[in-house]
């Protein structure tokens, strides 16, 4: 056997042993319950790129997010759900239902540079591209007699047509096949494929990706002969760095954030505190080190880095009017009650390049041939991830919470409008969805490849009935963090100093007060979890430099 194969071969027919099938089938009695003779529902998975768990209205941001905040009244908001850190690791496992290493992205995919395989540090959990011992919500649910569509950021293999959307399991594609782009005119490396096609965007002075992502979603859908349930997956680059917005939803918020980042902070902690999102009586996470009290600030600078976050506020405001439009065409096309719609970020708010007011001139901002980091800086990241601590990358809960709305009104009805405190991940997703769609995850595909058994669970209980029980254990590692989850106590591992730190979520949310030296018999138990994860997931040996 080719030794590039043994070692993820081996962990396949392990975790079919563990699972104790080859096959995961799926209860159509459960899937709608109380409505059994309802029709398999659509699907419709909505995400936001770079993105702070406030940052949008039902999350407690004075950001106007209508449109999202209508799905969380009529549906669920989820204040306990996870991602993986980053983009690529959490596309990776959201499409796949599995540990982003077993999926063969632990770390970052493949980018439009020169050397493809400058990810790929030599073990299978970090090639940087999805392997074949996985398979795509797509891949599934197309055997099932659904349509597949995508629109937007894939990020998950981008190096050889075989890794892209169509070759995954998606019938249709128009969106970037990196990880950021310039949202008036993408081009190059980071930018636009049609299906299998690099394409130019039109020259129309208003293309805007957010808006064309969302067209061509409507599009497809709309252009579909049949009447066969679908699956349309709408990635959004947004509101990612490069800083581009449209003039007119910039104006919106041209002095909204001259009070600067400490009160906005505060405002969006009350407004948490106050809908129960947060439990009252916690402090809110000090503010970065790195960044100043606003009233220290030049008046210069206040009304430089203020436009960066009018900018973003702005990104996000257009995010949430195309969501508006999605729904509206569903509406029209009477569609949107049997339509299960899931909105959530990839990772926690970002603070590259860890500048306190912002990466980059204030002259690229907006700049249509400009793709790179002009960014909003450390503190309005701060404020974004109210009340967390960290942000993207790091496996603290400023950089894996995950603001996730569930919208569906077949299923959704006696806990319309709740916040579910249920522990969930991104890998859940593809089980729900399988589970309402009926459709059966297989145990082999890619022509007999034997398959990795699904991660994730159902969430439908918690959609249902609004009570679930937790996850033993949930677990994460990217770029040197690592950490470990049992009920409200979290271990935080750096791999790089070889350091843990214990917390308690329950009244610790912001991870302040480091337990370790108080618990050693429940740190050593949740080191010794995380360590059995770590070697029957590929995510050991990887390099550490």
């Amino acid at each position: 056997m080719n030794a590039k194969l043994a070692f993820p071969a081996l962990l396949v027919i392990a975790g079919f042993l563990i699972a104790g099938a080859f096959t995961v089938p799926l209860r159509e009695s459960q899937r709608i319950k109380g409505n059994p003779g309802a029709n398999r529902p659509n699907v419709v998975i909505i995400m936001a790129d770079d993105m702070g768990w406030s940052d949008t209205g039902p999350f407690g941001s004075e950001i106007p997010t209508p449109n999202l905040d209508a799905l969380a009244k009529n549906g669920v908001r989820f204040s306990q759900f996870y991602n993986n850190a980053r983009c690529c690791p959490t596309r990776a496992s959201l499409l796949t239902g599995l540990n982003a290493h077993r999926a063969g992205i632990g770390q970052m995919a493949e980018d439009p540079g020169p050397n493809p395989k400058q990810h790929d540090w030599g073990t299978d959990g970090y090639r940087g591209f999805l392997n074949r011992h996985c398979v795509t919500i797509a891949e599934v649910l197309k055997t099932a007699g659904y349509h597949t569509y995508m629109t937007g950021k894939w990020h998950v293999g981008m190096h050889g047509q075989e890794k892209w959307p169509l070759q995954r399991g998606f019938e249709r594609y128009y969106g970037i096949l990196a990880g950021a782009t310039s949202y008036f005119r993408p081009q190059g490396g980071r930018g636009l494929t049609l299906d299998n096609q690099p394409v130019q965007p039109p020259a129309d002075p208003n293309y805007y990706t957010t808006d064309a992502f969302t067209d061509y979603a409507i599009r497809f859908v709309t252009e579909q002969a049949d009447e066969n349930p679908f699956f349309l997956y709408l990635a959004y680059n947004a509101p990612h760095w490069p800083l581009q917005a449209k003039p007119a939803d910039i104006a919106r918020f041209k002095d909204r954030y001259k009070v600067g980042w400490d009160i906005i902070r505060q405002e969006r902690l009350t407004r948490q505190e106050k809908t129960g999102l947060v439990g009252k009586g916690q402090s809110l996470s000090a503010r970065d080190k790195r960044v100043r009290p606003w009233q220290s600030l030049s008046a210069g600078e206040q009304d430089s880095t203020a436009y960066r976050m009018a900018v973003y506020a702005a990104q996000i405001s257009s995010l949430d009017e195309n969501v508006g439009k999605l729904v509206a065409s569903l509406k029209e096309r009477g569609q949107f009650d049997n339509t299960l719609i899931l909105f959530l970020s990839d990772n926690g708010a970002c603070a590259e390049t860890y500048n306190e007011l912002g990466s980059s001139p204030m002259s690229l901002i907006n700049n249509p041939d400009f793709s790179g980091a002009a960014s909003y800086g450390i503190g309005w990241a701060n404020a974004s991830n109210t009340p967390f601590f960290e942000y993207k990358v790091k496996s603290y809960e400023g950089g894996i919470r995950a603001p996730l709305i569930a919208h569906f009104p077949t299923l959704i009805r006696t806990t319309r409008g709740r916040i579910l405190t249920t522990r969930g991940h991104v890998t859940d997703l593809m089980p729900t969805i399988l589970e309402l769609a009926g459709a059966t995850y297989p145990g082999t595909f890619h022509e007999g490849q034997s398959i990795f058994p699904l991660e994730g669970r159902s969430l439908v209980p918690a959609l249902q009935t609004g009570k679930q029980a937790d996850p033993d254990y949930m677990y994460w590692e990217h770029e040197w963090y690592g950490a470990v989850r049992k009920g409200n106590w979290k271990a935080v591992h750096d791999l790089r100093k070889g350091t843990w730190e214990l917390y308690n979520l329950g009244t610790d949310r912001i991870e302040s007060r480091n337990e370790a030296q108080n618990q050693s018999v429940l740190l050593a138990d949740l080191q010794q979890h995380w360590q059995q994860w770590a070697n029957t997931h590929a995510v050991l040996p990887k390099r550490l430099n």
